[in-house]
């Protein structure tokens, strides 16, 4: 019995001494810790630079046809041949389709025999009205009936030509709309027709930037099928008034299309192009805690071979391919935190890690298929 009390004791005074050393250590970590200081945090950083600067308004727009239209045809019959392909290109009076006009052939025969029969009996008519041997009369009347034949003749070649569906302009055609032999109904569409050459971009832009805004200025353009090319053109038109429902008011520019990548309809990311701006301030955009009551950076000073950050506030401008324009707070050469300042405060230590971005470093592997 007393062995086992002895046990026991003997237990207890393990664990509590346990217990009680391992206070003890944390506490001693703790004072070690509170007498160095956390350690220095690792962060990028990156130097205010002095740009010249091509500022730009940015908006979304669409691509528009220079002209496009639905090819119809103004008169109804059975299509007898198709002179194009779906997809293909034609140029300015190329024949697309042709409607049957057998019946108007024949018809126009003729109205042709009329008109002759009615000129050589108006030729007779006039010699004789000339020796007095018929009335003025009977002159008017071969004369109008010559020009009634004359006038169905003109009609009936007027209709077989409309029957002959031709390109009123070079363009890309699209897909037909019509088969071989089927009924064609007065305007109903044969195939669109596109120029694609040069092409338009429409947008708006807000009232307030009109005075910034002329014809001829340039504008670039991308769209998401290219999303790696940019696309170069010029304002070629301002419409005069300003829409009173949204306080804009609309442009167009032309851009070349030499090689048909563009096509109406697209989205277009544009950007018109203002006076370039010498001796921007620049940052990264990375560096900047954006918050409601002020944009601020990480500063990065050094005292005593040690670097320290301080946060500042600073007022920012445009933003340009990853940098933001600095309105003020900074100086030109000053370095900023480019990375890893989410938790960091003023005041704490850090260490500059000068390896590149993962983006930038060279794996010495071929490029990605």
């Amino acid at each position: 019995m007393i062995s086992r009390l002895i046990l026991v004791a003997l237990a207890l005074a393990v664990v509590f001494g346990g217990i009680f050393g391992w206070k003890q250590h944390k506490t001693q970590q703790m004072a070690a810790s509170q007498a160095g200081g956390p350690p220095p945090a690792v962060i990028a950083a990156d130097r205010v630079r002095r740009e010249n600067w091509r500022p730009y308004l940015q908006v979304v727009g669409s691509l528009s046809a220079v002209a496009g239209i639905e090819v119809s045809s103004e008169v109804g019959g059975q299509v007898s041949a198709i002179h194009f392909k779906s997809g293909g290109t034609a140029e300015q009076g190329d024949l697309l389709l042709e409607i049957d006009n057998r019946t108007d052939q024949a018809e126009l025969k003729g109205l042709v025999a009329e008109q002759t029969l009615g000129r050589l009996k108006f030729e007779r008519v006039a010699k004789l009205v000339k020796d007095k041997s018929v009335s003025k009369s009977d002159y008017d009347e071969a004369r109008a009936t010559l020009d009634n034949a004359e006038a169905a003749v003109a009609a009936k070649q007027a209709l077989i030509e409309k029957k002959l569906i031709r390109a009123p302009f070079a363009g890309r055609l699209g897909i037909r709309r019509v088969d071989l032999g089927g009924y064609l109904s007065p305007g109903a569409p044969i195939v669109p027709l596109e120029k694609l050459d040069p092409i338009f971009a429409e947008f708006n832009l807000p009232e307030r930037e009109l005075a910034r805004i002329s014809k001829g200025q340039a504008i670039e353009v991308q769209v998401q099928a290219y999303p790696q090319e940019r696309f170069s053109g010029e304002i070629t038109a301002i419409d005069p008034g300003v829409n009173v429902g949204n306080r804009s008011f609309r442009l167009q520019a032309v851009l070349a299309n030499t090689d048909q990548r563009l096509r109406p309809g697209m989205f277009a990311d544009v950007r018109v192009l203002l006076p370039e701006k010498e001796g921007v301030l620049t940052i990264p955009d990375t560096a900047i805690s954006y918050a409601p009551y002020g944009d601020s950076v990480f500063v990065i000073e050094q005292k005593d071979e040690k670097s320290t950050v301080v946060r500042r506030q600073i007022e920012t401008g445009g933003t340009r391919e990853g940098r933001v324009e600095v309105l003020s707070g900074l100086s030109e050469g000053e370095q900023v935190v480019s990375a890893g300042h989410n938790k960091l405060r003023s005041g704490q230590a850090v260490v500059i890690d000068t390896k590149p971005a993962p983006a930038d470093r060279d794996t010495g592997g071929a490029p990605a298929a």
